[in-house]
């Protein structure tokens, strides 16, 4: 388990982050009367890069930001979709909520981890998809459900999983 304090180690920004993170994130800055308010925005800018956000890259945003690492901690693993370790080049979204569990979501969930080999929380062993649940995708009039990177796909069978996969290579 690690432990997280108010101390933010110092670090070089320029060595972790990228000139155009820096230069978004200085941007994000100025937009809000508070840096803290950039939090969200500067982990969504830093996280595009890799996909995921990593211990030095999360100390970086919070030394551009002047406030404490466990802040930053704090909102990147309150949002779902911030990622702390990571995730295959496609992230697969099942919508849970009971919307989508009334409309077939058991049989997409067991027809994605068949098809995947995988379960909740893991990665093809090619890299290219991680399985996640989400509780509510918002597309409550067309379950069940799937998120799969931006893209919202709503009604879905277990006969779609194999075209939905398809479009992802």
């Amino acid at each position: 388990m690690k432990i997280v304090t108010d101390k933010t180690p110092k670090v070089d920004i320029d060595s972790i982050l990228t000139a155009d993170e820096i230069v978004g994130i200085k941007e994000y800055i100025h937009h809000y009367p508070q840096p803290r308010a950039a939090v969200l925005d500067a982990l969504k800018l830093v996280q595009r890069r890799n996909g995921w956000i990593d211990d030095a890259q999360l100390n970086a945003i919070a030394n551009m930001l002047s406030i404490p690492a466990a802040d930053v901690e704090g909102v990147a693993t309150f949002f779902n979709r911030i990622y702390r370790m990571p995730v295959g080049r496609h992230v697969i979204l099942l919508c849970d909520s009971i919307a989508c569990y009334l409309t077939g979501f058991e049989a997409i969930e067991s027809e994605f981890k068949r098809q995947l080999g995988i379960d909740y929380g893991q990665t093809t062993p090619d890299g290219r998809f991680t399985l996640l649940p989400i509780c509510c995708l918002g597309n409550c009039d067309k379950g069940t459900s799937v998120l799969i990177d931006e893209d919202t796909y709503g009604s879905v069978t277990p006969a779609d999983v194999s075209l939905l996969l398809e479009q992802y290579l």
